[in-house]
């Protein structure tokens, strides 16, 4: 478990996810989310590369997730992030990217760590911005991509 000043997050056990899966109404993120479980499952040994980490408050009340996309042969690792709507704009996002990002900046073979956005998502794009992503130039599926400084 990551904890920061005001967040807990751990990474989701299989029985976890699949909880959280079940919970979902949104059919693009259940597909997403089925995809990380599957990825855990293809490749236990990297589970925390694959995995629904669950953001959480001190007393335990779940804000949103993070993941990372696996880890690649040239050491880069990409996150992907969301904050539920109810909790948005209070800096959990800024707050969780920072610590998940420092924890993967500290594993074995990580080389960089990357992110996509959205071009419209200017909430998305200042959480890369606090965190230190810069613009790489490159189009994403899901938009620019950006890398750690």
């Amino acid at each position: 478990m990551l904890e920061t000043e005001r967040l807990n997050l751990h990474i989701a056990s299989r029985e976890e996810m699949e909880r959280f899966i079940a919970a979902q109404s949104d059919e693009v993120m259940i597909k997403a989310y089925r995809e990380m479980l599957q990825g855990c499952l293809d490749h236990p040994e990297q589970w925390a590369w694959y995995a629904i980490w669950m953001i959480e408050t001190k007393d335990g009340t779940h804000v949103g997730d993070l993941c990372f996309k696996g880890l690649g042969d040239d050491g880069s690792v990409e996150i992907g992030y969301g904050i539920s709507d109810e909790y948005q704009r209070r800096g959990y996002a800024t707050e969780a990217v920072s610590a998940a990002v420092r924890w993967a900046q500290e594993q074995t073979g990580v080389e960089r760590v990357e992110a996509e956005a959205e071009a419209d998502n200017l909430a998305s794009l200042r959480v890369l911005e606090k965190c230190g992503f810069v613009p790489t130039g490159a189009m994403g599926e899901e938009g620019p991509r950006f890398v750690k400084q």
